[in-house]
């Protein structure tokens, strides 16, 4: 004789119950504060000064990983995690694979935001501007630095179309090894480049108690920037 037992699980109580978890989350912010008496008038040398801070903390993984939030002819967003290549006052660089989704989306419509997220120092920094694709030289002198199975891994994925399985891709790997077996440095894939975004605003964020956060935003007006206080 089997025993059969039947078990009824409760999706709604489960559901309850993680939104109830959730809305208890708390985190005081207290490492720092952010004013306008002590900042850079220059917002690019403030970014510096935040970044290389970042860079060399020992709890920041990946300091250059910034989201960026795109948007189609019809204002439908998009936004996905990319790394930052460079940086300068002419603006902040990315590479990326031109008939993506988000390449696709940049060149109809060049107008980008990018967030840059440290939770453990409790900081974030926003930016928005235009966009411009890098001079072909410059995006092929950057891809022919980049690691041999990097180079070959543009040429094997067409980024963010339906594909069947890995299949494709390990058979492209294949392929473009096969082909390029004999040089360590490839042709730069015409689908493949980098953008530069130039920004209009910044916004530097500090986190503080009781959710009293510090917000400075920097607005280009003609060749200066304003700065003013945000609400938290």
């Amino acid at each position: 004789m089997r025993l059969i037992i039947t078990c009824r699980i409760n999706k709604n109580k489960i559901m309850n119950d993680s939104s109830k978890h959730l809305a208890n989350l708390r985190k005081e912010y207290q490492l720092n504060e952010l004013s306008k008496q002590k900042v850079d008038k220059n917002p690019f040398k403030q970014f510096e000064q935040w970044f290389t801070y970042a860079l060399n903390s020992n709890s920041v993984y990946e300091a250059n990983a910034v989201t960026l939030a795109t948007a189609n002819l019809d204002g439908k967003p998009s936004v996905r995690t990319v790394l930052l290549k460079g940086y300068s006052e002419g603006g902040f660089i990315f590479y990326t694979n031109y008939n993506s989704r988000k390449g696709k989306e940049l060149l109809e419509n060049p107008n980008a935001a990018l967030l840059f997220y440290w939770g453990s120092l409790e900081r974030q920094i926003r930016i928005e501007g235009k966009v411009s694709q890098l001079a072909a030289e410059q995006s092929q002198q950057y891809f022919q630095k980049r690691p041999k199975k990097s180079q070959i891994g543009a040429w094997a994925s067409p980024q963010s179309q339906v594909i069947a399985d890995r299949t494709l891709l390990e058979e492209n790997v294949t392929h473009y090894s096969e082909l390029y077996a004999n040089t360590d440095v490839l042709p730069r894939p015409a689908h493949w480049g980098g953008f530069i975004v130039q920004p209009h605003t910044f916004e530097f964020w500090q986190g503080r108690n009781n959710r009293l956060h510090d917000r400075l935003q920097y607005s280009r007006q003609g060749e200066q920037w304003i700065i003013q206080r945000l609400a938290p």
